[in-house]
Protein backbone atom coordinates (compact mmCIF):
# COMPACT_ATOMS: atom_id res chain seq x y z
CA UNK A 1 0.00 0.00 0.00
CA UNK A 2 1.27 3.44 -0.90
CA UNK A 3 1.97 5.40 2.27
CA UNK A 4 2.00 9.15 2.58
CA UNK A 5 2.06 11.69 5.37
CA UNK A 6 0.93 15.21 5.99
CA UNK A 7 4.25 16.37 4.59
CA UNK A 8 3.77 14.20 1.51
CA UNK A 9 0.16 14.89 0.53
CA UNK A 10 -1.62 11.90 -0.99
CA UNK A 11 -3.07 13.97 -3.81
CA UNK A 12 0.49 14.45 -5.01
CA UNK A 13 1.71 10.98 -4.16
CA UNK A 14 -1.19 8.90 -5.41
CA UNK A 15 -0.94 7.49 -8.90
CA UNK A 16 -2.07 10.00 -11.44
CA UNK A 17 -3.68 12.30 -8.86
CA UNK A 18 -3.39 15.99 -9.73
CA UNK A 19 -4.72 18.91 -7.71
CA UNK A 20 -6.66 21.57 -9.53
CA UNK A 21 -4.63 24.73 -10.04
CA UNK A 22 -5.65 27.36 -7.53
CA UNK A 23 -5.99 31.04 -8.29
CA UNK A 24 -3.40 33.50 -7.04
CA UNK A 25 -5.94 34.76 -4.48
CA UNK A 26 -6.54 31.26 -3.12
CA UNK A 27 -2.81 30.59 -2.89
CA UNK A 28 -2.28 33.80 -0.94
CA UNK A 29 -5.14 32.97 1.41
CA UNK A 30 -3.72 29.51 1.98
CA UNK A 31 -0.26 30.85 2.71
CA UNK A 32 -1.59 33.54 5.05
CA UNK A 33 -3.72 31.10 7.07
CA UNK A 34 -0.98 28.47 7.27
CA UNK A 35 1.61 31.04 8.34
CA UNK A 36 -0.63 32.45 11.06
CA UNK A 37 -1.41 28.96 12.35
CA UNK A 38 2.22 27.89 12.63
CA UNK A 39 3.16 31.34 13.99
CA UNK A 40 0.71 30.97 16.89
CA UNK A 41 1.84 27.43 17.69
CA UNK A 42 5.50 28.40 17.80
CA UNK A 43 4.80 31.67 19.64
CA UNK A 44 3.01 29.73 22.36
CA UNK A 45 5.85 27.23 22.74
CA UNK A 46 8.45 30.00 23.14
CA UNK A 47 6.63 32.09 25.74
CA UNK A 48 5.41 29.47 28.22
CA UNK A 49 8.86 28.75 29.64
CA UNK A 50 9.38 32.45 30.35
CA UNK A 51 6.16 32.58 32.36
CA UNK A 52 6.76 29.54 34.59
CA UNK A 53 8.02 31.43 37.68
CA UNK A 54 5.11 33.88 37.48
CA UNK A 55 2.63 31.00 37.12
CA UNK A 56 4.09 29.28 40.18
CA UNK A 57 3.93 32.50 42.17
CA UNK A 58 0.25 32.98 41.28
CA UNK A 59 -1.14 29.42 41.29
CA UNK A 60 1.36 27.69 43.55
CA UNK A 61 3.36 24.56 42.87
CA UNK A 62 7.09 24.09 42.57
CA UNK A 63 9.46 22.65 40.02
CA UNK A 64 7.30 19.58 39.44
CA UNK A 65 4.31 21.71 38.44
CA UNK A 66 6.49 23.80 36.14
CA UNK A 67 7.67 20.63 34.43
CA UNK A 68 4.11 19.44 33.87
CA UNK A 69 3.00 22.77 32.44
CA UNK A 70 5.59 22.28 29.70
CA UNK A 71 5.40 18.49 29.40
CA UNK A 72 1.62 18.09 29.27
CA UNK A 73 1.75 19.94 25.96
CA UNK A 74 4.85 18.17 24.64
CA UNK A 75 3.51 14.75 25.59
CA UNK A 76 0.29 14.97 23.61
CA UNK A 77 1.92 16.87 20.76
CA UNK A 78 4.83 14.44 20.39
CA UNK A 79 2.58 11.38 20.69
CA UNK A 80 -0.02 12.50 18.18
CA UNK A 81 1.78 14.65 15.61
CA UNK A 82 2.39 11.75 13.21
CA UNK A 83 -1.20 10.52 13.29
CA UNK A 84 -2.36 14.12 13.16
CA UNK A 85 -0.68 14.41 9.79
CA UNK A 86 -2.40 11.30 8.42
CA UNK A 87 -5.84 12.67 9.31
CA UNK A 88 -5.42 15.22 6.54
CA UNK A 89 -5.68 12.31 4.13
CA UNK A 90 -9.10 11.44 5.53
CA UNK A 91 -10.71 14.81 6.18
CA UNK A 92 -8.79 17.20 3.92
CA UNK A 93 -6.08 19.67 4.89
CA UNK A 94 -8.32 22.70 5.31
CA UNK A 95 -10.83 20.94 7.55
CA UNK A 96 -8.00 19.61 9.70
CA UNK A 97 -6.46 23.08 9.92
CA UNK A 98 -9.76 24.67 10.96
CA UNK A 99 -10.34 22.01 13.62
CA UNK A 100 -6.77 22.32 14.91
CA UNK A 101 -6.81 26.12 14.98
CA UNK A 102 -10.23 26.38 16.63
CA UNK A 103 -9.31 23.80 19.26
CA UNK A 104 -5.95 25.43 19.89
CA UNK A 105 -7.65 28.79 20.40
CA UNK A 106 -10.26 27.34 22.76
CA UNK A 107 -7.55 25.64 24.82
CA UNK A 108 -5.55 28.87 24.91
CA UNK A 109 -8.59 30.54 26.44
CA UNK A 110 -8.80 27.68 28.92
CA UNK A 111 -5.16 28.19 29.87
CA UNK A 112 -5.70 31.92 30.35
CA UNK A 113 -8.70 31.32 32.64
CA UNK A 114 -7.23 28.38 34.57
CA UNK A 115 -8.02 28.74 38.30
CA UNK A 116 -5.42 26.19 39.42
CA UNK A 117 -2.23 24.46 38.32
CA UNK A 118 -4.17 21.26 37.65
CA UNK A 119 -6.61 23.04 35.36
CA UNK A 120 -3.76 24.72 33.51
CA UNK A 121 -1.95 21.42 33.00
CA UNK A 122 -5.14 19.81 31.67
CA UNK A 123 -5.71 22.69 29.26
CA UNK A 124 -2.08 22.46 28.11
CA UNK A 125 -2.51 18.74 27.40
CA UNK A 126 -5.58 19.45 25.24
CA UNK A 127 -3.71 22.28 23.56
CA UNK A 128 -1.06 19.74 22.53
CA UNK A 129 -3.73 17.51 20.98
CA UNK A 130 -4.95 20.32 18.75
CA UNK A 131 -1.36 21.44 18.11
CA UNK A 132 -0.76 17.96 16.68
CA UNK A 133 -3.46 18.78 14.11
CA UNK A 134 -2.57 22.42 13.51
CA UNK A 135 1.21 22.09 13.09
CA UNK A 136 1.31 19.53 10.24
CA UNK A 137 -1.87 20.84 8.61
CA UNK A 138 -0.26 24.26 8.17
CA UNK A 139 2.49 22.87 5.98
CA UNK A 140 0.20 20.36 4.27
CA UNK A 141 -2.06 23.15 3.01
CA UNK A 142 0.90 24.91 1.42
CA UNK A 143 2.18 21.73 -0.21
CA UNK A 144 -1.28 20.97 -1.59
CA UNK A 145 -1.92 24.53 -2.85
CA UNK A 146 1.38 25.38 -4.55
CA UNK A 147 2.89 23.55 -7.53
CA UNK A 148 6.48 22.29 -7.14
CA UNK A 149 8.05 25.26 -8.91
CA UNK A 150 6.36 27.71 -6.48
CA UNK A 151 6.49 25.63 -3.33
CA UNK A 152 10.00 26.45 -2.20
CA UNK A 153 9.33 30.20 -2.11
CA UNK A 154 6.02 29.69 -0.28
CA UNK A 155 7.55 27.47 2.35
CA UNK A 156 10.43 29.91 2.68
CA UNK A 157 7.88 32.57 3.65
CA UNK A 158 6.21 30.15 6.07
CA UNK A 159 9.53 29.28 7.70
CA UNK A 160 10.66 32.92 7.88
CA UNK A 161 7.59 33.97 9.86
CA UNK A 162 8.06 30.95 12.12
CA UNK A 163 11.50 32.36 12.80
CA UNK A 164 9.97 35.73 13.63
CA UNK A 165 7.78 34.01 16.24
CA UNK A 166 10.86 32.44 17.79
CA UNK A 167 12.53 35.86 18.02
CA UNK A 168 9.63 37.94 19.30
CA UNK A 169 8.06 35.25 21.49
CA UNK A 170 10.44 35.46 24.47
CA UNK A 171 10.51 39.26 24.35
CA UNK A 172 6.77 39.75 23.96
CA UNK A 173 6.09 37.01 26.48
CA UNK A 174 8.51 38.49 28.99
CA UNK A 175 7.01 41.95 28.58
CA UNK A 176 3.46 40.63 29.00
CA UNK A 177 4.40 38.72 32.15
CA UNK A 178 6.16 41.74 33.67
CA UNK A 179 3.66 44.41 32.62
CA UNK A 180 0.32 42.57 32.78
CA UNK A 181 0.03 38.93 33.80
CA UNK A 182 1.18 35.48 32.69
CA UNK A 183 -2.40 34.89 31.51
CA UNK A 184 -1.81 37.28 28.62
CA UNK A 185 0.69 34.93 26.98
CA UNK A 186 -2.32 32.73 26.17
CA UNK A 187 -4.81 35.54 25.52
CA UNK A 188 -2.54 36.92 22.78
CA UNK A 189 -3.14 33.73 20.78
CA UNK A 190 -6.85 34.41 20.41
CA UNK A 191 -6.95 37.31 17.91
CA UNK A 192 -4.33 35.60 15.76
CA UNK A 193 -6.33 32.36 15.74
CA UNK A 194 -9.53 34.25 14.86
CA UNK A 195 -7.83 35.91 11.89
CA UNK A 196 -6.45 32.56 10.72
CA UNK A 197 -9.91 31.00 10.93
CA UNK A 198 -11.50 33.93 9.11
CA UNK A 199 -9.00 33.52 6.28
CA UNK A 200 -9.37 29.72 6.21
CA UNK A 201 -13.14 29.96 5.74
CA UNK A 202 -12.54 31.94 2.54
CA UNK A 203 -10.22 29.30 1.11
CA UNK A 204 -11.49 26.61 -1.27
CA UNK A 205 -12.80 23.66 0.71
CA UNK A 206 -10.40 20.73 0.97
CA UNK A 207 -11.59 17.22 0.21
CA UNK A 208 -10.58 13.90 1.65
CA UNK A 209 -8.00 12.44 -0.69
CA UNK A 210 -7.61 8.98 0.75
CA UNK A 211 -10.79 8.07 2.58
CA UNK A 212 -9.69 4.42 2.62
CA UNK A 213 -6.63 5.22 4.74
CA UNK A 214 -7.10 4.09 8.32
CA UNK A 215 -5.53 6.28 11.01
CA UNK A 216 -3.34 4.30 13.36
CA UNK A 217 -5.39 5.02 16.49
CA UNK A 218 -4.03 2.08 18.47
CA UNK A 219 -0.46 3.06 17.61
CA UNK A 220 -1.12 6.62 18.74
CA UNK A 221 -2.59 5.42 22.04
CA UNK A 222 0.28 3.04 22.71
CA UNK A 223 2.80 5.76 21.88
CA UNK A 224 1.09 8.22 24.25
CA UNK A 225 1.02 5.75 27.15
CA UNK A 226 4.56 4.60 26.42
CA UNK A 227 5.84 8.19 26.68
CA UNK A 228 3.56 9.20 29.55
CA UNK A 229 4.88 6.50 31.89
CA UNK A 230 8.55 7.55 31.89
CA UNK A 231 7.53 11.23 31.90
CA UNK A 232 5.41 10.79 35.02
CA UNK A 233 8.04 8.67 36.76
CA UNK A 234 10.92 11.03 36.01
CA UNK A 235 8.99 14.05 37.27
CA UNK A 236 8.01 12.31 40.51
CA UNK A 237 11.46 10.76 41.15
CA UNK A 238 13.11 13.69 43.00
CA UNK A 239 10.29 13.69 45.55
CA UNK A 240 9.70 9.96 45.99
CA UNK A 241 12.94 8.21 44.98
CA UNK A 242 13.56 5.51 42.38
CA UNK A 243 12.19 2.63 44.48
CA UNK A 244 8.76 4.16 45.07
CA UNK A 245 5.97 2.36 43.14
CA UNK A 246 4.75 5.72 41.81
CA UNK A 247 8.12 6.11 40.07
CA UNK A 248 9.27 2.60 39.18
CA UNK A 249 5.77 1.45 38.20
CA UNK A 250 4.99 4.11 35.56
CA UNK A 251 8.50 3.90 34.11
CA UNK A 252 8.32 0.11 33.78
CA UNK A 253 4.78 0.26 32.37
CA UNK A 254 5.82 2.93 29.87
CA UNK A 255 8.79 0.90 28.65
CA UNK A 256 6.63 -2.23 28.19
CA UNK A 257 3.91 -0.31 26.37
CA UNK A 258 6.42 1.46 24.14
CA UNK A 259 7.95 -1.90 23.17
CA UNK A 260 4.41 -3.06 22.36
CA UNK A 261 3.96 0.10 20.28
CA UNK A 262 7.08 -0.74 18.26
CA UNK A 263 5.82 -4.30 17.74
CA UNK A 264 2.45 -2.99 16.59
CA UNK A 265 4.05 -0.57 14.15
CA UNK A 266 6.19 -3.37 12.69
CA UNK A 267 3.72 -6.24 12.62
CA UNK A 268 0.16 -5.17 13.29
CA UNK A 269 -0.69 -1.78 11.81
CA UNK A 270 -1.99 -1.67 8.26
CA UNK A 271 -0.95 1.99 7.96
CA UNK A 272 1.67 2.50 10.70
CA UNK A 273 2.21 6.03 11.96
CA UNK A 274 5.90 5.14 12.43
CA UNK A 275 7.25 3.05 9.53
CA UNK A 276 10.17 1.25 11.18
CA UNK A 277 11.64 0.33 7.80
CA UNK A 278 13.09 3.83 7.72
CA UNK A 279 15.48 2.86 10.50
CA UNK A 280 17.21 0.29 8.32
CA UNK A 281 19.29 3.16 6.97
CA UNK A 282 22.29 3.97 9.18
CA UNK A 283 22.27 7.73 8.57
CA UNK A 284 18.58 7.92 9.36
CA UNK A 285 19.02 5.92 12.55
CA UNK A 286 22.18 7.57 13.86
CA UNK A 287 21.07 10.98 12.64
CA UNK A 288 17.89 10.70 14.70
CA UNK A 289 19.94 9.59 17.70
CA UNK A 290 22.06 12.71 17.30
CA UNK A 291 18.91 14.77 16.80
CA UNK A 292 17.50 13.43 20.08
CA UNK A 293 20.69 14.27 21.98
CA UNK A 294 20.89 17.80 20.58
CA UNK A 295 17.24 18.69 21.08
CA UNK A 296 17.27 17.05 24.50
CA UNK A 297 20.20 19.31 25.39
CA UNK A 298 18.38 22.32 23.93
CA UNK A 299 15.19 21.63 25.88
CA UNK A 300 17.02 21.01 29.15
CA UNK A 301 19.26 24.08 28.81
CA UNK A 302 16.57 26.63 28.12
CA UNK A 303 14.16 25.23 30.69
CA UNK A 304 16.69 25.55 33.51
CA UNK A 305 18.21 28.77 32.18
CA UNK A 306 15.07 30.91 32.07
CA UNK A 307 13.78 29.53 35.38
CA UNK A 308 17.13 29.92 37.17
CA UNK A 309 17.67 33.47 35.92
CA UNK A 310 14.29 34.52 37.33
CA UNK A 311 13.96 32.49 40.52
CA UNK A 312 17.57 32.42 41.68
CA UNK A 313 19.34 35.30 39.93
CA UNK A 314 16.61 37.92 40.15
CA UNK A 315 16.09 38.58 36.44
CA UNK A 316 12.76 39.88 35.19
CA UNK A 317 10.79 37.74 32.74
CA UNK A 318 11.79 40.08 29.89
CA UNK A 319 15.48 39.87 30.80
CA UNK A 320 15.34 36.08 31.05
CA UNK A 321 13.56 35.91 27.70
CA UNK A 322 16.35 37.91 26.11
CA UNK A 323 18.77 35.10 26.98
CA UNK A 324 17.09 32.88 24.37
CA UNK A 325 17.28 35.42 21.55
CA UNK A 326 20.87 34.66 20.38
CA UNK A 327 19.82 31.14 19.40
CA UNK A 328 17.19 32.32 16.95
CA UNK A 329 19.19 35.25 15.59
CA UNK A 330 22.36 33.23 15.00
CA UNK A 331 20.39 30.42 13.37
CA UNK A 332 18.61 32.92 11.14
CA UNK A 333 21.87 34.54 10.06
CA UNK A 334 24.16 31.52 9.73
CA UNK A 335 22.29 28.21 9.43
CA UNK A 336 21.72 28.50 5.70
CA UNK A 337 25.39 29.43 5.14
CA UNK A 338 26.60 26.36 7.02
CA UNK A 339 24.05 24.32 5.08
CA UNK A 340 25.61 25.53 1.83
CA UNK A 341 29.07 24.56 3.11
CA UNK A 342 27.75 21.11 4.02
CA UNK A 343 26.40 20.74 0.48
CA UNK A 344 29.98 21.14 -0.74
CA UNK A 345 31.89 19.21 1.91
CA UNK A 346 29.36 16.70 3.22
CA UNK A 347 27.46 16.74 6.53
CA UNK A 348 29.80 14.66 8.70
CA UNK A 349 32.30 17.37 9.77
CA UNK A 350 29.50 19.79 10.60
CA UNK A 351 27.54 17.14 12.51
CA UNK A 352 30.71 16.50 14.52
CA UNK A 353 31.88 20.07 15.10
CA UNK A 354 28.52 21.75 15.72
CA UNK A 355 27.58 19.93 18.94
CA UNK A 356 31.13 20.34 20.27
CA UNK A 357 31.02 24.10 19.68
CA UNK A 358 27.68 24.23 21.51
CA UNK A 359 29.26 22.29 24.37
CA UNK A 360 31.95 24.98 24.62
CA UNK A 361 29.21 27.58 25.09
CA UNK A 362 27.69 25.49 27.87
CA UNK A 363 31.09 25.14 29.56
CA UNK A 364 31.43 28.95 29.39
CA UNK A 365 28.09 29.29 31.20
CA UNK A 366 29.23 26.69 33.73
CA UNK A 367 32.36 28.68 34.47
CA UNK A 368 30.84 32.17 34.51
CA UNK A 369 27.31 32.03 35.93
CA UNK A 370 27.03 32.48 39.69
CA UNK A 371 24.28 33.71 42.03
CA UNK A 372 24.35 37.19 40.44
CA UNK A 373 25.26 36.72 36.77
CA UNK A 374 25.65 39.72 34.49
CA UNK A 375 23.82 39.37 31.20
CA UNK A 376 26.48 40.81 28.84
CA UNK A 377 29.49 39.26 30.59
CA UNK A 378 28.20 35.94 31.90
CA UNK A 379 25.09 34.86 29.97
CA UNK A 380 25.21 36.33 26.46
CA UNK A 381 28.62 34.97 25.34
CA UNK A 382 27.79 31.42 26.41
CA UNK A 383 24.36 31.36 24.79
CA UNK A 384 25.80 32.87 21.60
CA UNK A 385 28.51 30.20 21.34
CA UNK A 386 25.86 27.57 22.00
CA UNK A 387 23.75 29.07 19.20
CA UNK A 388 26.73 29.07 16.82
CA UNK A 389 27.11 25.33 17.34
CA UNK A 390 23.42 24.81 16.57
CA UNK A 391 23.77 26.88 13.40
CA UNK A 392 26.64 24.65 12.31
CA UNK A 393 24.75 21.40 12.83
CA UNK A 394 20.99 21.80 12.31
CA UNK A 395 20.84 22.04 8.52
CA UNK A 396 23.43 19.31 7.76
CA UNK A 397 21.83 17.05 10.37
CA UNK A 398 18.32 17.39 8.97
CA UNK A 399 19.54 17.02 5.39
CA UNK A 400 21.60 13.91 6.18
CA UNK A 401 18.61 12.23 7.84
CA UNK A 402 16.28 13.00 4.94
CA UNK A 403 18.84 12.02 2.32
CA UNK A 404 19.00 8.53 3.77
CA UNK A 405 15.27 7.93 3.39
CA UNK A 406 13.75 6.71 0.16
CA UNK A 407 12.61 9.62 -1.96
CA UNK A 408 8.96 8.57 -1.78
CA UNK A 409 9.27 8.55 2.03
CA UNK A 410 10.78 12.02 2.41
CA UNK A 411 7.60 13.39 3.96
CA UNK A 412 7.10 10.76 6.62
CA UNK A 413 10.86 10.78 7.31
CA UNK A 414 10.66 14.46 8.18
CA UNK A 415 7.58 13.81 10.28
CA UNK A 416 9.44 11.17 12.27
CA UNK A 417 12.42 13.52 12.58
CA UNK A 418 10.11 16.26 13.86
CA UNK A 419 8.54 13.92 16.41
CA UNK A 420 11.97 12.76 17.63
CA UNK A 421 12.98 16.36 18.29
CA UNK A 422 9.83 17.03 20.31
CA UNK A 423 9.96 13.79 22.29
CA UNK A 424 13.60 14.50 23.14
CA UNK A 425 12.56 17.85 24.58
CA UNK A 426 9.76 16.13 26.51
CA UNK A 427 12.02 13.58 28.17
CA UNK A 428 14.76 16.12 28.88
CA UNK A 429 12.29 18.42 30.62
CA UNK A 430 10.82 15.49 32.52
CA UNK A 431 14.29 14.66 33.83
CA UNK A 432 15.02 18.18 35.09
CA UNK A 433 14.14 17.38 38.70
CA UNK A 434 16.29 14.26 38.68
CA UNK A 435 19.21 16.16 37.17
CA UNK A 436 19.10 19.14 39.52
CA UNK A 437 18.20 17.18 42.65
CA UNK A 438 14.72 18.63 43.00
CA UNK A 439 15.83 22.25 43.52
CA UNK A 440 16.91 24.65 40.80
CA UNK A 441 19.48 26.58 42.81
CA UNK A 442 23.01 27.38 41.61
CA UNK A 443 24.21 23.85 42.34
CA UNK A 444 21.31 22.31 40.48
CA UNK A 445 21.77 24.68 37.57
CA UNK A 446 25.44 23.76 37.27
CA UNK A 447 24.63 20.05 37.39
CA UNK A 448 22.12 20.57 34.57
CA UNK A 449 24.80 22.32 32.51
CA UNK A 450 27.15 19.37 33.02
CA UNK A 451 24.44 17.03 31.68
CA UNK A 452 23.74 19.35 28.72
CA UNK A 453 27.44 19.44 27.83
CA UNK A 454 27.61 15.64 28.08
CA UNK A 455 24.66 15.24 25.71
CA UNK A 456 26.30 17.57 23.20
CA UNK A 457 29.66 15.81 23.34
CA UNK A 458 27.87 12.48 22.80
CA UNK A 459 26.06 14.02 19.82
CA UNK A 460 29.37 15.10 18.31
CA UNK A 461 30.68 11.57 18.77
CA UNK A 462 27.65 10.18 16.90
CA UNK A 463 28.33 12.61 14.07
CA UNK A 464 31.95 11.49 13.85
CA UNK A 465 31.43 7.74 14.13
CA UNK A 466 27.90 7.07 12.90
CA UNK A 467 27.38 9.23 9.80
CA UNK A 468 28.36 8.25 6.25
CA UNK A 469 28.07 10.07 2.95
CA UNK A 470 24.36 10.27 2.10
CA UNK A 471 22.90 8.00 -0.54
CA UNK A 472 20.81 10.86 -1.88
CA UNK A 473 21.68 14.54 -2.03
CA UNK A 474 19.33 16.76 -0.03
CA UNK A 475 20.33 20.40 -0.15
CA UNK A 476 21.26 21.29 3.42
CA UNK A 477 20.88 24.98 2.62
CA UNK A 478 17.13 24.33 2.30
CA UNK A 479 16.95 22.77 5.76
CA UNK A 480 18.24 25.83 7.61
CA UNK A 481 15.42 25.78 10.15
CA UNK A 482 16.07 22.20 11.17
CA UNK A 483 13.16 21.10 13.35
CA UNK A 484 13.00 24.43 15.20
CA UNK A 485 10.55 25.69 12.58
CA UNK A 486 8.59 22.45 12.42
CA UNK A 487 9.83 21.02 9.13
CA UNK A 488 12.57 21.84 6.63
CA UNK A 489 11.70 23.02 3.14
CA UNK A 490 13.68 20.27 1.45
CA UNK A 491 11.00 17.69 2.24
CA UNK A 492 8.08 19.74 1.02
CA UNK A 493 7.75 18.21 -2.44
CA UNK A 494 6.61 14.61 -2.59
CA UNK A 495 8.67 14.34 -5.78
CA UNK A 496 11.70 15.92 -4.13
CA UNK A 497 12.12 19.70 -4.23
CA UNK A 498 15.77 20.19 -3.35
CA UNK A 499 16.22 16.41 -3.50
CA UNK A 500 18.06 14.74 -6.33
CA UNK A 501 19.66 11.38 -6.93
CA UNK A 502 23.45 11.50 -6.97
CA UNK A 503 25.19 8.67 -8.82
CA UNK A 504 27.98 7.04 -6.88
CA UNK A 505 26.91 8.00 -3.37
CA UNK A 506 27.12 5.25 -0.82
CA UNK A 507 23.91 3.42 0.01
Amino acid sequence: MLRTSVLEPPALAARGAVRPTLSLRDKRLTLAAATLGSFVALLDSTVVGIALPAISSDLGGGLESQQWIVNAYLLTLGSLILIGGSLGDVFGERRLFVLGAAGFGACSAGCALAPSVGALIAARALQGVFGALLTPASLAMIVAAFPPDERGKAIGTWTAYSGVAAVVGPLVGGWLVDALSWRWIFIINLPLILVALAIATRMPAGTATRARRRPDWLGAGLCAVGLAGPTFGLIRQPTLGWADPQVAGPIALGVVVFVLFLWWERRGAADPMLPLRLFRRPNFTWGNVEMALIYGALGLLFFVLVVFLQQAAGYSALEAGAATIPTTVVLFLLAKRFGALADRHGPRPFMTAGPLVSAIGVVYLLAMVDESPGFLRDVLPGTTIFALGLAIVVAPLTAAILADAEERSAGIASGVNNAVARVAGLLATAAVGTVVGGTLDLGGFRMALVVVAGLLVAAGGIGLCGIRNPRRDVAASRCAGGQLAGAPSAIADARGVGVRQVPGHDD
